[in-house]
């Protein structure tokens, strides 16, 4: 039996400056670069509670509060809030600061999904979680409304895969 664990075990800081080539022409961090920085440090998390290879299995609910500007530095804050059996909900929290000004404020907000693999990349069991702050068990409470969420999505995800796949096969080939 595995033993659980609480999610300050998972928890994860990540400091880091943005650079001109991580701005987008409205001179603000591009989000798919903000999404890459959350995965990975996501991932450290997934990792810490699992003690596994893990891989992103979904991202859910990444809402984008505020622009990340040139004199900011981003601080990444993750850790895991829910465990099924072998997948690791993670919550990303990230905060920005005005280097000159020292403002402080909440950027970002995401939730990712991990799967714990075994050394045959299958996917292998996790420890449940234990939420201890006033925080954590908000989040945790809620967790199971958004993977039933998840598997809504992914059914209706699948019906159009399955749609699409089908009208690509059947359109004619456009002319070169």
């Amino acid at each position: 039996m595995l033993k659980e664990k609480n999610c300050d075990a998972s928890r994860v800081f990540r400091a880091s400056r943005v650079f001109p080539n991580d701005f987008n022409n409205h001179n603000t961090l591009f989000g798919g670069r903000l999404l890459s920085d959350m995965d990975q440090v996501a991932s450290i998390s997934a990792a810490k509670h699992s003690r596994c290879e893990c891989v992103t299995v979904s991202t859910d609910a990444v809402e984008f509060l505020k622009p990340i500007h040139p004199t900011d530095y981003v601080c990444f804050e993750s850790f895991v809030i829910w465990t099924g059996n072998s997948s690791m909900e993670v919550c990303i929290k990230v905060h920005a600061e005005n280097l000159r000004t020292g403002e402080k404020r909440l950027t970002s907000i995401a939730f990712f999904t991990f799967v714990a693999l075994n050394e045959n990349g299958k996917p292998t069991k996790v420890p449940k979680i234990i939420p201890e702050t006033k925080e954590e068990h908000y989040l945790f409470e809620r967790a199971q409304q958004r993977a039933d969420l998840r598997t809504a999505k992914k059914s209706l995800n699948a019906e159009m895969i399955t749609y699409l796949k089908k009208e690509t096969e059947t359109e004619p080939e456009a002319n070169s």
